[in-house]
């Protein structure tokens, strides 16, 4: 594919050049180490719970079989991004081939999508084991739960299928810098050689569509959680009812609440450096907590850790 500094220029160039975090060379160093620590913590925390459920046969029900499957996700999804922008921090160019720069976008978008998918169905599933608890056994089977998982997985990544050909094939000139760490279609979309409104129309629709419908679904599965534990009569029951979705409550606060304020919210080019903060918000520090939340507030998952730790 040729892409052209300009529309008069007829060589073709290697790639996009990614800005990252500009700063002195102390800095990056410093960023360095620091990313990489959040990086290796993140994969040991998520790993650990996979291993967790897998290693423990009381944990082979729908409820952790989700979770193990959100933490493969949580490791797939900050690889997406920080071995290049650890590459990034020691590279001199700063460039990312475009083959590198679509398929970081295609995973990092396809896999966010997959994580939102994830959420609704373990918000359903927390659903059905409050408001529904005599028939939870019998719905949220084994089978339905292997479905859930699959169809997350395959939706996720048919949804962006679209969108990475769109861009593809699409012609870019200018000075090809992309002032983030990856490859944002924003930017992206602003180096076009040919400005074209409907495109833009359809990639934020396309981005919209799996980020506020499973966000409304989870909204409306709590709003009947909340009212089935208000019904219950005893203050140890609204606890128990509670703990049971505390956990999958703060980390859908903690990723909503990051991505809303991205996407949901208009932008302008003096805001890329708070763009930055919340895209490393939302897509490596939410991943590094997970772990933490859920195994701080799971007994179970705390007693599987350290069973399994002391093999």
């Amino acid at each position: 594919m040729k892409i052209f500094n300009n529309p008069s220029n007829s060589s073709t160039i290697s790639g996009f050049i990614l800005l990252g975090f500009p700063c002195p060379k102390e800095g990056k160093i410093l960023l360095f180490v620091l990313f990489t620590i959040f990086y290796l913590l993140t994969l040991l925390g998520n790993s650990s719970i996979i291993c967790a459920v897998c290693w423990d046969q009381r944990l082979h029900t729908p409820m952790y079989i989700l979770l193990a499957n959100f933490s493969f996700l949580e490791i797939c999804y900050v690889t997406s991004t920080v071995p290049n922008m650890l590459a990034n921090f020691l590279s001199n160019t700063k460039v990312i081939s475009f083959s590198g720069c679509f398929l970081q976008f295609y995973f990092f978008f396809s896999l966010g999508s997959t994580e939102n998918f994830f959420l609704a169905v373990m918000a359903f599933d927390r659903y059905l084991a409050i408001c529904r608890p005599l028939h939870y056994p019998t719905i949220m089977t084994r089978h339905l739960c292997a479905k859930l998982v699959v169809n997350c997985w395959v939706f996720g990544f048919l949804w962006f299928s679209i969108p990475i050909i769109i861009i593809s094939r699409m012609s870019f000139c200018g000075d090809r810098i992309i002032d983030h760490f990856l490859c944002d279609p924003g930017p992206l979309l602003a180096l076009t050689c040919e400005k074209a409104p409907m495109i833009k129309l359809v990639f934020s629709t396309l981005l919209s569509v799996p980020l506020i419908i499973p966000f409304l679904f989870i909204m409306g599965s709590y709003a009947l959680v909340l009212r089935a534990v208000l019904n219950v009569p005893s203050e140890a029951g609204r606890k128990k009812a509670f703990s049971t979705c505390g956990s999958h409550l703060a980390v859908v606060s903690l990723f909503y609440g990051s991505v809303l304020v991205m996407y949901g919210s208009p932008t302008s080019e003096h805001e890329a450096g708070m763009q930055k903060i919340v895209t490393l918000f939302y897509s490596v520090v939410t991943p590094f907590l997970n772990p933490v939340i859920y195994s701080l507030r799971n007994k179970e998952i705390n007693t599987a850790l350290q069973k399994f730790l002391k093999i």
